[in-house]
Parts: structure tokens; C-alpha cells; sequence
């Protein structure tokens, strides 16, 4: 799994740094998350390929998190797009993107699939044979959802010294892979733990993008393998983080900490800050394993 880092700073873009988006790698699959101004020039500065990118996710309607989406669509046609792109996000968002479309004449040459988000409960939006996502509703200022993508249990591993041993054909061993046992041609049967080895644990991420302090996520995203909560103030400034629907450095440990993940990356700075240090610093303070995001910055777990 690699997180690569777009942009992650609040409100607007500056000449250093980016409004938020990412993309996560995920069993060979690239998932845009969020799309703020300037993220195709993102993309093509950390040699993203357009082309593998098919599924994107907006976690709400602010600009800072879609406004850099229209143009991004408008370029994958450009470049002669001929894949199907399904958008995900709050209702709205397909009324937003087709009338900009549509007033600038700019029809796409490849199908757009949007879909929607109403629930203010998790659940599945996308599922393949290898990864899952769900959302993970928030509290802001508007309609929003985080999102989590898990990994699905992969197959067993074959022990080879093993299945060489019992003489088993290798046209078997798929079956073996899958968690079969195997009867022998003297009709032994022959346990498929002796035959494999466990399947590697499952990673998982956890995306909380604009959001109050909300313990309510906690169950959806416990014992997550990474978690990527925004962080747009210091302590300091913890009445401003609450009248605006934000979190705050420590807050965003505290979920950390009580949801049991093994990693926390911070964003969504605010741009009032001279630097981003005390937001680990003051994060430390509750939960060890802190990351900081920042533009172009990659993480591999």
C-alpha cells in the first residue's frame, strides 16, 4: 500500500503548497482521493499515470477539496481518455461537474459514473475481489464523508517443501491456495494447514478529511493500519477549531489512540502556521506513531 501526498493544506493554494488530494495504491489499484485546485499538476509532478486512475472520491463540497475536479476530467479527455471514471461524493456533485460541462461544451469522449452519497450511516460504495470501501461519516459544515479502503484476505501461501513431500500435482495447488484439503490417491486427506502458510494480514486506510472531533468513527475505523485525519489547528487555537468544524493536532490523537490505529498522518494544515513540526509535537503528546503529510510526500506500509 503507498499514500502518495497531492496537496493537504487547508483553504486555499499558495505558491508552495496544494489544497488536499492523494492517491492510495492498493493491491494495483490508484484511488484519487479528494480533488483540490492544481491537482493534475500534482499528479503529473509525481508521475502519476492519468490512465490507471478510474475510481476518484470527494469527501464534501468545499473548493478546496473538488474545485480542481472539472479540469482534471476535461484533461483525461484531452488526452484521448477512452476508460469509463466513476466519481464518488455528496449529492450535487454530478448537477456541479455537468453543467460546467455542459456551458463549456466540453463532453467528454469517455462515460462518467457518479454516485452519489446521501447516508449519514457507513456503507460500502465500492467493492472488487481484492479491496473494499466504505465511508466514514463526518461532522462539518456540510455534508461529508471520510472513506476507508481494506484490503480483502488474500489466498493462503503454499508450502512447497511441503506439498513436494505428499507428491501433490501441481494442478492442485490452486485449490490448496484457496483452503482446500487434498485426499491423496491412498485416501489420506491431507489438512490444508499442514499444506499452507497464513495469508498476510490485511492493510487498511482510513481517510478523515474536514471534521469536528467526532468519537462516533471510532467503531468504523478501529484497528485501522493507517489513519490520515485532518489536523488544521494547534491546540491553541481550539475554540476556533470547534466554531468552525475542525480538528485540532491533539484531538485528531485522541481518535488515534482510541480507535487502536497503528499509524496517524496529519494534514489539512492551516495556512496561518509558519510550519508544520508543532502538529507533530503537540500529536506525540497522545499517540507515538505520528507522520506528517505534506505536498508530494509519499508513505509505503
Amino acid at each position: 500500500m503507498k499514500l502518495t501526498i497531492l496537496g493537504c493544506y487547508a483553504a486555499t493554494p499558495r505558491t508552495l503548497t496544494n489544497p488536499t488530494s492523494q492517491v492510495l495504491e492498493i493491491k494495483n489499484r490508484l484511488f484519487l482521493i479528494d480533488c483540490g485546485e492544481g491537482t493534475q499538476v500534482q499528479l503529473r509532478k509525481n508521475k502519476l499515470k492519468f490512465s490507471k486512475i478510474n475510481h476518484v472520491f470527494i469527501s464534501h463540497l468545499h473548493g478546496d477539496h473538488f474545485f480542481g475536479l472539472v479540469g482534471l476530467i476535461s484533461t483525461f479527455a484531452l488526452l484521448g481518455r477512452t476508460n469509463d471514471l466513476h466519481i464518488y461524493g455528496p449529492k450535487g456533485v454530478k448537477e456541479i461537474i455537468n453543467l460546467q460541462l455542459r456551458l463549456s461544451n466540453s463532453w467528454t469522449n469517455y462515460q462518467l459514473f457518479f454516485h452519489e452519497l446521501e447516508s449519514k450511516q457507513s456503507e460500502i460504495i465500492f467493492e472488487d475481489e481484492k479491496v473494499i470501501v466504505k465511508t466514514i461519516p463526518l461532522k462539518h459544515r456540510v455534508y461529508t464523508n471520510g472513506f476507508l479502503f481494506q484490503e480483502k484476505i488474500g489466498e493462503r501461501k503454499l508450502d512447497l517443501n511441503a506439498v513436494q513431500d505428499f507428491e501433490i500435482d501441481t494442478c492442485y495447488y490452486q485449490n490448496i491456495k484457496n483452503g482446500k484439503d487434498i485426499t491423496l490417491d491412498d485416501g489420506r486427506v491431507i489438512a490444508n494447514s499442514k499444506l499452507t502458510f497464513d495469508p498476510d494480514p490485511a492493510l487498511s486506510y482510513a481517510f478523515c478529511s474536514d471534521t469536528k472531533y467526532n468519537e462516533d468513527i471510532i467503531p468504523i475505523i478501529e484497528n485501522v493500519s493507517v489513519l490520515y485525519h485532518e489536523s488544521t489547528f494547534l491546540d491553541s487555537e481550539e475554540s476556533l477549531a470547534s466554531k468552525t468544524m475542525h480538528s485540532t493536532a491533539k484531538e485528531a490523537a485522541r481518535i488515534a489512540l482510541k480507535a487502536n490505529a497503528q499509524q496517524l498522518i496529519l494534514g489539512h494544515y492551516s495556512t496561518r502556521y509558519d510550519g508544520i513540526e508543532l502538529f507533530k509535537e503537540e500529536a506525540e503528546t497522545i499517540f507515538k506513531e505520528v507522520e506528517l503529510a505534506d505536498d508530494g510526500k509519499s508513505f509505503e506500509f
